[in-house]
């Protein structure tokens, strides 16, 4: 997987406001692996995730502005599931194509409120500085912030049963865990901690601590905590990808591969995960294909 591909926006409407490109991924997102007739509709979801994420996140708005700004979000979501034209037309780039998406591939508007749901908790949480009991609050979370995602793509892949949901839940939420232990040096200068306060409070460390080089032993024992969980997780539902059909399934195995190469480098880095944000590489490619080859 060279630098990972996201799709293309559509071409920008006149008087639309500009449109936030750029964004690195560190999986493919509609890649050429993707069936082509469902490139299209992948990309129609990833646009509606990746701009409410971006009103959550990016910026100086206020939390109540973003809170305001989501559920205006959520009401032209409301409006796409319905089959209409949003009356307020400020994202009709992305929730043109998810109309026609929604429609086409009788997507569960559910799980697109889910997505919606978990951007609010995350900047309520910011706002309250509350952070995560436990892994089990974690993976509470990622039910709504990850689960949904795959859950999608499984839909349109026609792939139903319970057993390859379960295994979807389990790489979606993988995926998620391994997003926030790369990410600490970009989440903790904003508030964000993810880190379990249950496992914070085992190596006798408080959000404050985490950053501070006095506390790099206990900060690494955290890390590899956190990590080895991830990985377990990811590991234990590798499966699917014998489930999902074709090419698809392929890009699964790269998508896995991934994120498993992503915690090498957070376990390789360990406290200083705090400091420096991994990144998949171009070099990366040959060991993630060779990988993927074997599972």
């Amino acid at each position: 997987m060279l630098p990972p591909h996201s799709p293309a926006p559509p071409s920008q409407p006149q008087g639309q406001p500009p449109r936030p490109i750029g964004h690195y991924e560190n999986f493919p997102v509609a890649s050429w692996l993707c069936p082509a007739p469902l490139r299209a509709p992948i990309a129609a979801i990833y646009h509606f995730a990746r701009t409410a994420d971006d009103l959550a996140d990016e910026g100086d708005a206020s939390t109540e502005q973003r809170l305001a700004d989501l559920q205006a979000y959520r009401a032209a979501l409301e409006s796409a599931c319905a089959g209409q034209v949003a009356a307020n037309g400020r994202w009709a780039w992305v929730f043109e194509p998810l109309r026609a998406t929604i429609a086409a591939h009788h997507l569960p508007a559910k799980l697109l409120h889910a997505l919606l749901d978990a951007f609010v908790q995350d900047i309520e949480k910011t706002r309250d500085g509350s952070g995560y009991a436990n892994e089990a609050a974690l993976l509470d979370y990622c039910q709504r912030s990850a689960n949904p995602v795959g859950r999608l793509l499984l839909h349109l892949y026609g792939v139903a049963d319970a057993q390859s949901l379960a295994l979807s839940d389990g790489i979606c939420s993988a995926l998620q865990l391994i997003n926030f232990w790369q990410d600490p040096s970009r989440d903790l200068p904003r508030a964000r901690c993810y880190f379990p306060q249950d496992g914070c409070a085992q190596w006798n460390l408080t959000p404050g601590d985490l950053q501070n080089p006095a506390q790099a032993q206990r900060a690494d024992a955290l890390v590899a905590h956190c990590a080895h969980s991830a990985r377990s997780l990811m590991e234990r539902s590798a499966a699917l990808v014998h489930r999902v059909p074709g090419r698809a399934g392929w890009e699964l195995r790269l998508v896995v591969q991934g994120g498993l190469r992503i915690l090498d480098k957070v376990q390789a880095l360990g406290g200083q995960v705090l400091h420096t944000r991994p990144r998949l590489r171009p070099w990366d490619a040959p060991l993630l294909l060779w990988r993927a080859l074997w599972m």
